[in-house]
């Protein structure tokens, strides 16, 4: 069973999006197609810019919960923490 993650994504205009999942590279195909989240639709081209693995779902989501709070430097200090 793979981890679960947290993920930071810069969508082409600047703006921060984040997220969970188990499979990064299906979730980032699923943005680039159009069909992720409504927030993300028609602001590709996408970049991950943090992942953090999760022992499980629920740890997954309080875990966005608390990195949607940050502000944008925060978040974007993240960054340079890649896992």
């Amino acid at each position: 069973m793979k981890p679960w993650l947290v993920y930071i994504l810069e969508c082409a205009d600047g703006t921060l999006y984040t997220g969970v999942t188990t499979d990064m590279e299906q979730r980032l195909e699923k943005h680039e197609k159009g069909t992720g989240a409504k927030y993300t639709r028609s602001r590709g081209p996408y970049t991950v810019l943090y992942t953090e693995n999760c022992a499980d779902r629920s740890e997954a989501s309080r875990r966005e919960a608390a990195i949607k709070k940050l502000s944008r430097q925060d978040k974007l200090s993240l960054t340079t923490h890649l896992t």
